[in-house]
This record gives C-alpha cells, structure tokens and sequence, in this order.
C-alpha cells in the first residue's frame, strides 16, 4: 500500500489524520481551501475546526487533489450531501482505490447510504464505511474509541482493519454495510428528537423512551433493506446512539436542544440529521415500514407541526405490545 489519505480538512477529517500519524508516517490531509490548508501548516493546527489539537510533524498537508489522491486507501470526511457530487466529479481519481466513507446520512435525491452511492458511482473502486460513537475532539486528543469498519469484500475489510487501527482506535469489523449506514445515519435523528425533548423540558424519562423505540425505528429500516438487527446494537448503532443522544458535543443533540427552547439556529453549522430525516422518511412510507418519531422529526424540522403536537401524535398511538 502506498498510503493513506483523508480527503475533508474538517474536525473528523482532522481528527482521523491526527491519530492515523501517530502510528504512520505516509498520511496526508487533503482540505479544498488553498488557503486554510496553507494556515494548517504555517501553524500546525486546525484553528477553525481543532484549535486545541497539534498536528503530527509526520501529517502532510495538500490542497491538491492529485496529490491526495495517489494514495491507495482513501478516507472520504465530508458531508452526505456534498459525497455523490464530489464521486461524479472525481471518478477517475478515485476509481482503483480503497474508499472508505466516514460519512453519517443517507443521500436525499436517491435514498441511499454512502456505500452504495460510492459502489454505483465508481465502479471499480473497492468500497466501505467506518462509523460508529466518536468526537472528532476526542479522538484527535489521543482518548480511546472504538468504531466499525464494514463492507461486503471480507478480505477489504480486513485489510482497512488492520491499516486503520492507531492507538486510539480499535476497530471492529463487519460485513454488514447497511447496517452499519442506517444505524450512524438515524442516530443523528434521533439525537435531534432527544434533542428537542430535553430543551422543551420534557424530562430525561422521555428522552429514555425515544433513544430505545428510535432504536426499534432504526433496526425497521435496516432490516427492511437487508441488515442484520444486530447490527443495530453494536458500536455503530446503539452505541452511537447512545453518545450522540446524551451529549451536548453533538451537532445535532444541539440542533434539536435549540429548537426546543425556541433558540436561533445557525445555518453555517452541517447538521446531518436535518437531511437524513427527510431522506429515511421518504423511504419509510416507500418501503410501508412504520417510523412515527422520524415522521414527527422531520415534520418539527418542515415547521408543519409544533413541539406540542408532535408529543401529541407520538403519545395518542394505538396501544400496542413492545
């Protein structure tokens, strides 16, 4: 292999370059911003997204993709939105490589998760995702976390196992991509729900209820496209769930903790949960597959509901056994 390069000079990017340096010294971080590239190096820091955190003497940095991209396993940390675009745009780039998407959604025009939009879109590469409960702060600061690594090709999967583990970082490999998907894209919806329930004043015991039936609504979905429910109670679903649930670092716990207690929303800030809902529950109602607390998500998110309908349409359900 002749290196590895993480293609997205924001916190996560940052933060997986960071760590993969401390074991390796043939890591290169490939930002779009000529010029925030060119501060990254007079400083050695990632100011704007990691100011506290240095980076490693062994970490190159480049704004050509070019460069970037030469290297044999490549680590895509950018939005879900932008990736389908940015694939289109870089096939020839990219085609031949190990991918491996480090993105949290599910694409808004197709429905998909990042490892089947990276499959369809180039072919020839050789495609997987890791995901699972992490801050980019945390795992930039040296502190231990455990995340998955998961595609089809078995032989892939252990390879970036083997590649991507730093000091830091255990991996756990799986074989179950969609899984491992629909359970880091959903979570960031139900983060939001709690979210919401925590800044409206709803109490922790309603924030306990929606983490454990958003779990159930994560593992439908999943299951309806093929994943294993177990899946869903690993690292990368109850696991994340439960980080990006209980956490005021999390993007969009805030999101939702904000529109509870009526606070302005910055709009500079990716919030991917926003997306993902709308997404999930497009296919939800394609698929017959029933998911209320998505659903009331994404209609708190459209303004066609409010806080207090939402618990009301959530609370007057037909009774049912769990």
């Amino acid at each position: 292999m002749t290196g590895i390069a993480v293609l997205g000079a924001g916190a996560f990017g940052t933060a997986l370059a960071i760590s993969l340096s401390s074991v390796r010294d043939d890591v290169t971080l490939w930002g779009r911003s000529a010029e925030h590239i060119a501060q990254m190096e007079a400083t050695r820091t990632n100011a704007k997204r990691l100011p506290d955190c240095s980076l490693p003497d062994a970490l190159k940095l480049t704004s050509d993709l070019y460069t970037a991209c030469a290297a044999d396993i490549i680590l895509l940390s950018m939005p879900m939105q932008t990736l389908s675009q940015f694939a289109q745009d870089n096939v020839a780039l990219l085609t031949g490589k190990m991918l491996v998407s480090c993105c949290k959604g599910i694409d808004v025009k197709t429905g998909r998760g990042p490892v089947e939009l990276l499959s369809q879109i180039v072919p020839d590469a050789r495609v997987a995702i890791v995901s699972g409960p992490s801050f980019a702060v945390d795992i930039a600061a040296g502190l231990p976390t455990a995340l998955t690594i998961a595609g089809k090709d078995e032989a892939l999967v252990s390879d970036l196992q083997t590649a991507l583990t730093t000091q830091n970082i255990r991996l756990y490999s799986s074989l179950d991509p969609v899984g491992v998907e629909f359970g880091g894209a959903l979570k960031n919806v139900m983060a939001i729900a709690c979210g919401i329930a925590i800044g409206a004043g709803l109490g922790e015991s309603a924030r306990a209820a929606l983490m454990t039936r958003g779990n159930i609504e994560m593992q439908r979905i999943a299951t309806s496209l093929g994943a294993s429910p177990q899946t869903l109670l690993g690292l990368s679903g109850f696991g994340d769930l439960v980080l990006t649930c209980t956490s005021a670092k999390s993007r969009n716990f805030s999101h939702g903790l904000k529109l509870g207690r009526g606070d302005p929303i910055d709009p500079e800030i990716t919030v991917e949960g926003v997306a993902t809902a709308q997404a999930v529950a497009a296919l939800a109602a394609e698929r017959g597959v029933d998911m209320p607390i998505t659903n009331v998500v994404r209609d708190i998110l459209n303004s066609s509901i409010t806080i207090t309908e939402a618990v009301e349409r959530l609370l007057s359900r037909p009774l049912k056994r769990e």
